[in-house]
């Protein structure tokens, strides 16, 4: 991965297909989320075609699956798929992996071997779908092996919109993604690194709190187009958080395009823009 040559790097995006076909998602969620989010093309991109579109736009992408089968009934795309896909697209694909906290140790076991033998670089957690409460302890075991082995710690937070508009929320519960629960997680890990995943509405001081106080914190900016962040997170991305905010678009069912163009009229600073596309992320991720 040639890092001068990106044009950015975006540290959220999903695979939510699999070389077989297997979806990650419920097809009722997956229309829903659709329907949500208004997205435009191709909702289920396999992985060779994340990585063409990538490639094409001159930018690097952070891929992971979601595991949340205890709670959905339904299988992720396998880690490992992830993580050969990002190998052999290397130039474009930095692999992040998904484990289901309610697996207890086998899942500790697991992301032990997906550092060591994948080469995977983090942990995707969406605490609403995955039913768990980040500072709950069942989770701790795997902490510990991602702040041993280097890795990152990327979680959801806020409102989702997996399960927006269908009747109960799809079971989907919001209560577990107030990112002061990862506050608990940061103190309690203070050499993890931790990515807070979107901006996090009804949390928003909550998160900005929490990576401003916790040196280990980051915020990714996925989920929502610029036009739509709350002023206190441009505020806090152009001044305290300048090193610690990151580009992020939640592709496929928000695209860089769409994300992008719209952070182009957004009122951050031109020192700033270069370390929110690329900069922070590099310097996280360890690349630059």
């Amino acid at each position: 991965m040639n890092v001068d040559e990106l044009v950015a790097i975006d540290v959220h995006t999903h695979a939510e297909v699999s070389s077989k076909g297997q979806a990650s998602l419920d097809q009722g969620l997956a229309d829903a989320s659709s329907a949500y989010f208004k997205v435009e093309g191709n909702r289920k991109p396999t992985l060779p075609e994340m990585a063409a579109y990538y490639r094409e736009r001159r930018m690097a992408a952070v891929v992971f699956t979601v595991d949340a089968e205890s709670a959905t009934g339904t299988e992720p795309v396998p880690n490992e798929e992830v993580a050969e896909a990002a190998a052999d697209n290397a130039d474009v694909l930095i692999p992040f992996a998904s484990l289901d906290p309610h697996r207890g140790r086998a899942a500790v076991k697991q992301a032990r071997r997906l550092v060591e033998e994948y080469g995977v670089r983090g942990f995707k957690f969406h605490p609403s779908i995955q039913a768990f409460f980040p500072n709950d302890r069942l989770a701790y075991g795997l902490y510990e092996v991602i702040e041993e082995t280097g890795a990152i710690a990327l979680f959801h937070t806020g409102q989702t919109g997996i399960g927006a508009g269908v009747p109960g929320g799809g079971g989907i519960r919001l209560k577990y993604s107030n990112p002061l629960h990862v506050d608990d997680v940061a103190a309690d890990f203070p050499h993890l690194k931790i990515i807070l995943a979107h901006p996090s509405f009804p949390w928003q001081d909550e998160a900005l709190a929490v990576a401003t106080h916790k040196p280990g914190v980051h915020i990714d900016l996925s989920g929502w187009s610029p036009k739509y962040f709350p002023p206190q997170l441009v505020q806090y991305a152009n001044t305290l958080l300048k090193d610690k905010v990151l580009f992020g678009s939640d592709y496929p069912v928000l695209t860089p395009d769409r994300w992008l163009a719209d952070f182009e009229k957004l009122e951050i600073k031109e020192a700033v823009r270069p370390k929110i596309l690329k900069e922070n992320a590099a310097r996280l991720l360890g690349l630059a």
